[in-house]
């Protein structure tokens, strides 16, 4: 069986019907590339508890593998992705962020200011992408080849390392 994921689009102008959500699709893409079956999408308003709830939700009553998130992990006042994803996971994955941030050096000089954010809950892994769809492709490259070793691991599948 293969992995159960998620997709959370956060942001407030598309959950009101403002423009299509377009991060979305990449997030799907990316799901599915590393192999996982997506089994849930949300698309939710930059609402720390909200966020909680929903990521709570999907990992522990769903039981998803992988939860991707798009948006809210900038420095404006509602970009609040990275601290509700702190709130619910018990141990913190920074190479994943690292590597998103590393692959968005070379596409633009603000790099450095995403607040991408990776973390397990149970054995749920919890990613926090960009909001721009370019961005999404570019981090996914960055960490597709890693996840599917990570969820086996999460999953306590054998793993050559």
């Amino acid at each position: 069986m293969g992995a159960r994921a998620a997709i959370i689009t956060i942001s407030t102008s598309k959950a009101r019907g403002e423009g299509e959500d377009t991060s979305r699709p990449k997030l799907r893409e990316l799901a599915e590339r590393v192999g996982a079956e997506v089994v849930a999408e949300e698309l939710i308003t930059d609402d720390r508890a909200l966020i909680e709830r929903t990521m709570r939700f999907l990992a522990d009553d769903q039981r998803c593998d992988l939860v991707l998130t798009s948006g809210g992990t900038g420095l404006s006042p509602s970009d609040v992705t990275p601290e509700a994803t702190a709130n619910i996971t018990d141990r913190w994955v920074p190479g994943l962020p690292e590597a998103i941030r590393a692959a968005s050096r070379e596409h633009t000089k603000h790099w450095m200011l995403s607040r991408a954010a990776a973390g397990i809950r149970g054995s749920t892994l919890i990613v926090n992408l960009p909001g721009n769809p370019k961005a999404i492709d570019e981090a996914g490259e960055a960490i597709a080849d890693a996840l599917p070793h990570a969820l086996d691991l999460l999953a306590g599948r054998p793993t050559q390392h």
